[in-house]
């Protein structure tokens, strides 16, 4: 792909973005999402393999029906009510749909099944904006209409995202299906609060694109894309591995990294709500995603491979590590001890 398209799409992106999160009319709003959908796809069939095609096949026909259905709710909305503000949505089966169509959009559960596909046949670059910037604008129309939602479906939406997210990535050996279950976990994470407070939906949100962009600009320095790759990576950059063990840990949401904040804000604002039965569910399920983060931190940097491996000797490089890595990683471990001043945001 030459720069000048890569330029263009990446614009695209960027604009459509941009429209989506500032706009007040479902119009624009949907005519924001549609540039999203069609600027993402020429990056994620650029490789031209079969599977990349797949996958970009798979994401305009899921993206489509979702933006139909968006569509439609805004429209039912408007017939009955007469308003094409996005926060004036009041008609309960209009709630409804749009709950499905965000929900299909986001990767929630049980409209989770094109994620993780899409996010395999994607290259890592791709998949890092297929997981944090592509999930924006949803997750700021939720953020928008969120009053009018229906707390109950959300909470059940997001108990299954989170027991699925983690059920399911637990026999993978693809790192990138892997994150894209951990996606839907946290996912799960950032739905069930949304209708309590909305607030500490996106502030989820940001610390996960900040941890998982860590993650996915990492395995792409590295070039990584599967377990037993993973394994022999520690003698060729045992810093990085060490840095992605750091993050991984942080993204499982474990003390004392940043990824624990989020969880434990959740935790709390849950319980204040009579929510403690969710709120203990939830925690439990996030216990299988915590093995398979452990599983990609053991294979990281613990095991070493054995000399029968298929496999080349990785040679020790000396290039430094790459100072926006070690940016993002310092900032996706180490943000915990200055959360009071995360929460006068909140």
């Amino acid at each position: 792909m030459t720069p000048q398209a890569k330029l263009i799409f990446s614009s695209s992106l960027i604009l459509g973005t941009t429209i989506t999160i500032s706009s007040n009319h479902w119009i624009t709003a949907w005519a924001g999402l549609e540039i999203n959908t069609l600027a993402i796809l020429p990056l994620i069939a650029k490789s031209h393999h079969p599977r990349a095609i797949e996958a970009a096949t798979k994401y305009f026909l899921t993206q489509a029906t979702a933006s139909a259905l968006l569509l439609f709710s805004a429209m039912m909305n408007a017939w009955y009510t007469g308003q094409w503000d996005i926060t004036q949505l009041t008609h309960p089966t209009a709630c409804l749909i749009l709950t499905s169509a965000l929900a299909m959009k986001l990767g929630l559960a049980p409209f989770h099944f094109w994620f993780p596909e899409v996010l395999q046949g994607s290259p890592l670059t791709t998949a890092l904006l297929l997981s944090t910037l592509m999930k924006f604008p949803p997750m700021t129309l939720l953020f928008m209409t969120s009053p009018s939602l229906n707390p109950t479906l959300l909470t059940y939406m997001a108990i299954l995202s989170t027991a699925l997210g983690g059920w399911m990535g637990l026999n993978q050996t693809q790192i990138r299906k892997i994150l894209a279950f951990s996606s839907i976990s946290h996912l799960g994470w950032m739905a069930i609060i949304v209708s309590y407070h909305p607030k500490l939906t996106l502030l989820n949100f940001y610390l996960y694109s900040l941890i998982t962009a860590t993650v996915f600009l990492t395995l792409n320095t590295i070039k990584t894309s599967k377990l037993s790759t993973l394994m022999t990576t520690w003698t060729k950059t045992p810093a990085l591995s060490t840095m992605l063990l750091l993050t991984l840990l942080s993204l499982a949401g474990l003390p004392p990294f940043t990824g624990f904040l989020p969880k434990w804000l959740i935790i709390q604002e849950l319980t204040k709500q009579s929510m403690a039965p969710a709120a203990t569910m939830i925690s439990l399920l996030s216990l299988l995603s915590l093995f398979f983060y452990l599983r990609l931190a053991y294979c990281a940097t613990i095991t070493l491979p054995p000399h029968t491996t298929n496999h080349m000797k990785q040679w020790h490089a000396s290039k430094p590590t790459p100072s926006a890595i070690a940016i993002l990683t310092t900032t996706s471990t180490m943000l915990l001890p200055i959360s009071p001043l995360i929460l006068t945001t909140v």
